[in-house]
């Protein structure tokens, strides 16, 4: 049972970053903002969810059937991500790649606190063990107090490392290149990491960083005990608003020009690259198909194709595509019958992931992931873990990975050039 309080702010702005910085107390957070994007599919504009009531942690082991039979029994909104190589779960799959970050590969927690924001509304949904502490937290956050911000030693001159050297994945692509030449798969998603060992971060001053330059639609901040994501993710993997099923898949990307005539260009050709539209629709194929396991028959739609968005850093080509399911369909069912996502994966996808897994150098983890929530009703958002800076405090250890999608026209040069622009906000928050 959850008690409910609305309040009116308005420096929603600073009421976001106080509200973020008081969340850092607790040792189970997701921060989830939309950064004023408006997308039709969104329900609020951010929302926070602390304080851990019940959890599940799990490798991926049956992993799925836990987490149905957990939001089952939480029968609440519930909290946590996915990581990639719940693929192993789903497929008769195996990761054994190196592993530098340690995080598990499935955790959810039930909040005692939820706070959602939408305009300059402010809604604190607390479970009742805790509901006196609505109008003091409130108080606080909204005071002009400032919040004192626990000290972090950092590491200062990161140095950041290449888990794989260029001449290194260049020859990696050509032998994804030559499986798609072969026939043995269509597209496939190759990604490449880079790290720093033995370094501190601050994390909340990291993500504030990483967010004022990326302003993503997807953003998000996790903390799982000594283990963060700090996340400008511009995807949505799936979500489920009643009876209806929506995925935006990301496929195609194109840097921003500071002039606006030279933008619109790079808009223009982005829009007509036919690498970049055959790449997109190749994800579509598949999603529509992933969808069509558990969606009523016929209801597969592709509501937009290849259309172009801008963001902070980059444009990107999106398609939404989306599905109607019968209204007993359990929500964990359809989340398990599509992931990994399509877009972080290949086509055909198992024998993609199989040709990922024996060719990139480091276990992809919660980076391709997805970080979102469940609802009471059985509702539910997540989006990719991209464009993230992934931490384990204890291991001193940071993280950022970035790929693309390789097809049979990908020329290995063009392909590097895309994950490191795909990188740049990362990199430039980390070693300034």
């Amino acid at each position: 049972m959850r008690i409910s309080a609305s309040f009116t702010v308005s420096n929603i702005g600073k009421f976001k970053e106080k509200l973020l910085l008081w969340a850092q107390q607790f040792e189970e957070i997701v921060w989830l903002d939309g950064n004023g994007h408006a997308n039709t599919y969104s329900s609020f504009d951010a929302l926070l969810a602390v304080d851990a009531l019940t959890t599940i942690k799990t490798d991926s082991y049956q992993a799925f059937e836990k987490l149905r039979e957990f939001q089952g029994q939480a029968k609440d909104y519930i909290f946590g991500y996915l990581s990639y190589d719940l693929k192993n779960d789903v497929e008769r799959l195996s990761s054994k790649n190196h592993d530098g970050l340690g995080f598990a590969e499935l955790f959810f927690f039930q909040p005692k606190k939820i706070i959602k924001i939408t305009g300059n509304t402010v809604v604190f949904e607390y479970l009742m063990m805790v509901d006196d502490e609505i109008q003091p937290d409130f108080d606080l956050i909204s005071s002009e107090v400032d919040l004192k911000e626990e000290k972090v030693a950092v590491t200062e001159n990161i140095k950041i490392k290449l888990r794989i050297f260029k001449d290194e994945y260049f020859r990696q692509v050509r032998k994804m290149l030559s499986h798609i030449h072969r026939g043995d798969i269509y597209e496939a998603n190759f990604c490449q990491e880079f790290y720093a060992e033995d370094t501190q971060i601050n994390p909340f001053k990291t993500y504030q960083k990483l967010n004022k330059i990326s302003e993503a639609p997807f953003a998000s901040f996790l903390r799982v005990y000594d283990n963060y994501l700090l996340s400008a993710s511009p995807e949505r993997y799936l979500r489920k608003e009643g009876g209806k099923i929506i995925s935006q898949p990301i496929k195609g990307t194109a840097k921003r020009a500071s002039q606006v005539e030279e933008d619109e260009k790079l808009i223009a050709g982005l829009k007509a690259d036919p690498k970049e539209r055959a790449e997109n629709i190749m994800i579509v194929d598949l999603v529509r198909n992933d969808l069509s396991k558990g969606a009523l028959k016929g209801s597969v739609v592709v509501e937009e194709l290849c259309k172009v968005y801008t963001f902070e850093q980059v444009h990107q080509m999106i398609s939404t595509i989306v599905a109607q399911v019968a209204p007993n369909t359990n929500p964990v069912d359809i989340i398990r019958q599509s992931f990994p996502m399509g877009s972080m994966t290949g086509a055909p996808k198992v024998s993609a992931m199989k040709i990922i897994e024996e060719l990139e150098a480091f276990k992809r983890g919660l980076y391709s992931g997805a970080v979102g929530y469940f609802t009471p009703e059985g509702d539910f958002d997540f989006n990719v873990v991209i464009r993230s800076i992934l931490y384990n405090a204890t291991k001193k250890y940071v993280s950022y990975s970035v790929g693309g999608a390789i097809t049979a026209k990908a020329i290995p040069e063009k392909e590097y050039e895309e994950c490191l622009l795909k990188a740049k906000a990362m990199r430039e928050v980390l070693e300034e």
